[in-house]
Parts: C-alpha cells; sequence; structure tokens
C-alpha cells in the first residue's frame, strides 16, 4: 500500500480583518490540500487594529465550518515557518496585477529560502477584487456598511473594536 504525504497549504498573511476576500480563498484552498494552516503574521511594521489573538480568534470562528482549516501565528520568515510545519505549499490570494508584480518578487524569495515549497496564486472571487482589510477598516471606522464584506462576526468585533478606539 502506498502512503501519501499529506498535502499542506500554508496561506499567511494579516489579515486585519479577515474579509469576505480571504474567507474565499480559504475555502477554495481547503478543497485543494489535505489541510490548510491560516498563519496570522505577526508584522511588526504595521500597526494593527487587532492584536493577533483577537484575529486568531476571529478565523477560527468564521472558518468553524472547514474541519482541515487551522489558524496559528508566526512571527518568523514565511519560508522558515512553512518549513517548520512541513508544509509544501504557501497559497497567495491575487486581486490584480499589481497584487501579481508584488507576490511574484515575494513567491522568488520564499523559494529561495525554501526551494521545497511552492507558491500558489489564487485568484481573487471578481466580486472581491476591490476589497482589502485597510477599504474595511475605513469604511467601518466612518460608520459605512460593511455587511458584504466581512462575515457577521468580523463585523460585530470591527464596530466594538472601532468604538473602543474612538471612545464612542
Amino acid at each position: 500500500m502506498i502512503h501519501r504525504q499529506e498535502r499542506i497549504a500554508v496561506y499567511p498573511g494579516s489579515f486585519d480583518p479577515v474579509t469576505m476576500g480571504h474567507l474565499d480563498i480559504i475555502a477554495r484552498a481547503s478543497k485543494q490540500f489535505d489541510r490548510v494552516i491560516v498563519a496570522v503574521l505577526n508584522n511588526m511594521s504595521k500597526n494593527p487594529l487587532f492584536t493577533v489573538e483577537e484575529r486568531k480568534e476571529l478565523i477560527t470562528e468564521v472558518t468553524r465550518h472547514l474541519p482541515n482549516v487551522e489558524v496559528d501565528s508566526f512571527r518568523d520568515l514565511t519560508a522558515n515557518y512553512v518549513r517548520q510545519k512541513e508544509a509544501q505549499v504557501i497559497v497567495r490570494g491575487i486581486r490584480s496585477v499589481t497584487d501579481f508584480e508584488y507576490e511574484l518578487q515575494l513567491a522568488s524569495t520564499n523559494s529561495k529560502l525554501n526551494p521545497d515549497a511552492e507558491t500558489i496564486f489564487m485568484m481573487t472571487n471578481p466580486k472581491y477584487s476591490y476589497l482589502s482589510s485597510s477599504i474595511v477598516k475605513e469604511i467601518a471606522h466612518y460608520h459605512g456598511d460593511v455587511t458584504d464584506l466581512v462575515s457577521p462576526e468580523v463585523e460585530a468585533a470591527l464596530h466594538q473594536k472601532i468604538s473602543e478606539k474612538t471612545g464612542g
């Protein structure tokens, strides 16, 4: 009997907050791999709205229906994290040509640092092609409607967090 190696993919990102675009990529990746690790990057250069723990909790909550998805965080090079998790694939979402240029550079760097990991690009569903966490945060900050942009759980957390930060 041949034992097939478990196919593990890592989907790294800041997910501040996780959007419907991210969830679309996670759900589609979960159909392609045995395990998908959504890895929240603890990026010191960004000023996140949510803590790493809050982001992990939100992603765990909104992916609960996907049994092969797990959520983790890391503070290292993606290539090193992928090696540590014995994953073969890095999943990246692409919204535009501009994204592709940046992502190609990242993929090439990750390949140099970890030749055993392949980067796979997934095109974002066209209905989410304009969507980013930054846009969601700005809309929510000005009390705009983010209902179609994030899950209800994330929307509630956004309103709570912005209310705390703005004092009202």
